[in-house]
């Protein structure tokens, strides 16, 4: 045997070949880090002297889809007090799911809510997301009666070795249902901060959809639990309603929020109004309303221009180029932290949910977004979409080619983090 034989086979040096993928794909990693680094940190100086101002508030909207009551809030102190009241009348049971729930004055609020439904008799079933509140001290939610059922959900479930997909996702539904008769869902987490500085979206339905939002509380909470544990099940009040609930559930490997999305977007002829706070869309997502665009479709997205996770934005950003020169028109809404997760087509379908159009939302997370189809709720959904407009900057195509070359070359570093955000 050679002396450098001997070398390798006593575990000298490694061959150049074997060196050589390991090196790159540690430049691949740092190149995205390094970005990421860079822009959360020039953001963390530019918010020392940003100044927090009310969201604007477009109002309530009313209207009825096959006689069921629809109201859509555009603030949070009009919705956490509908809520609340809803809770305080509330006679048989109460089913809760929700992400962020603060310690703060609005908190505290449903925590007493919740509290005396409990002690009237009412059955009260809380989950919230344990990851979103990490900062939340325990102590918070120790107040809470004994009676009361509450799951806080690991972001791993107990079955993560066996089943890793199903046993995985974060709980981003915004969910609250009373008596199985009245529903919230959409865009609002619970605390003071979303009340007043956040322009949010969320609905209220009276109908068909109850069975839906309540269906999607009960299979998670059901799943490994006792009989004697779960939440009955009920039959729902229609087949086939207008109004129906569109839920992510990782329990099920079910994610149907993104075909909803496809398939909606694919349909339309004349306009499609979208909402979201983050937009980082998988290629399906982006063809689509490219597609759409370039056939004459007047494809409007409104995103914030700084919304609370920098690094959502510059990656958002990197898309922004190819839809510009398609034809999509892109709205930076400037007044606040805009969080609306909404979308409307053709004066004829709309949404309004949890769902981001972000990888996280479509492919991992719990959630669960109202699809309507009718005219009424439609003609109400653009009046929310045009005062939000009337706030937002729009993005020029010719002053976007020309951005400063840093920028270009931040959003094409930060290409790589599209699928985990």
């Amino acid at each position: 045997m050679s002396f450098l034989m001997h070398k390798r086979h006593l575990g000298g040096p490694r061959s150049p070949r074997k060196t050589l993928p390991l090196a790159v794909a540690a430049s691949a990693l740092a190149v995205p880090t390094l970005a990421a680094l860079s822009v959360v940190a020039l953001d963390l100086f530019k918010h020392g002297q940003r100044k927090e101002r009310n969201a604007p508030r477009p109002g309530t909207f009313d209207t009825e889809v096959e006689e069921s009551p629809m109201r859509i809030y555009t603030d949070g102190e009009s919705l956490y007090g509908d809520m609340l009241e809803a809770i305080e009348s509330a006679e048989d049971v109460i089913l809760m799911k929700t992400y962020i729930w603060k310690n703060d004055e609005v908190g505290q609020q449903f925590i007493d809510a919740f509290n005396a439904a409990a002690r009237r008799g009412v059955k009260v079933f809380i989950i919230y997301d344990g990851f979103a509140n990490l900062v939340v001290s325990h102590s918070f939610y120790a107040q809470l009666d004994a009676d009361i059922q509450v799951f806080r959900m690991p972001a791993a479930g107990r079955s993560f070795w066996k089943a890793p997909i199903r046993s995985t996702g974060f709980n981003h539904s915004k969910i609250l249902v009373v008596d199985d008769e009245v529903g919230f869902v959409g865009g609002y987490n619970i605390g003071s901060l979303y009340a007043k500085k956040w322009r949010d979206t969320h609905l209220r339905e009276v109908g068909p959809a109850v069975w839906g939002l309540r269906q999607t509380i009960a299979r998670l909470w059901n799943e490994d639990r006792a009989v004697e544990d779960q939440i009955p099940w009920i039959a729902p009040d229609s087949w086939d309603p207008s109004v129906r609930v569109v839920a992510n559930l990782p329990v099920d490997l079910v994610y149907p929020i993104r075909n909803m999305y496809l398939k909606a977007i694919e349909r339309a002829n004349e306009r499609i109004w979208i909402s979201t706070p983050y937009f980082i869309p998988d290629q399906q997502i982006l063809r689509a309303l490219k597609l759409a665009a370039e056939r004459g479709v007047d494809v409007q997205v409104m995103v914030p221009k700084d919304s609370n996770h920098v690094l959502a934005d510059w990656v958002s950003r990197g898309f922004f180029r190819e839809m510009l020169d398609s034809g999509i028109s892109i709205l930076l809404y400037a007044s606040s932290m805009m969080h609306s997760k909404t979308a409307t087509i053709d004066g004829e379908w709309s949404t309004i949910g949890t769902a981001n159009i972000d990888r996280l939302s479509l492919s991992f997370n719990y959630e669960s977004n109202v699809e309507v189809i009718d005219p009424g709720f439609a003609s109400e959904m653009e009046k929310v979409f045009k005062s939000d407009r009337e706030h937002c900057e729009v993005v020029s195509a010719d002053t976007w080619r020309e951005r400063h070359p840093m920028a270009r070359a931040t959003e094409w570093a930060l290409i790589p983090l599209r699928p985990v955000l």
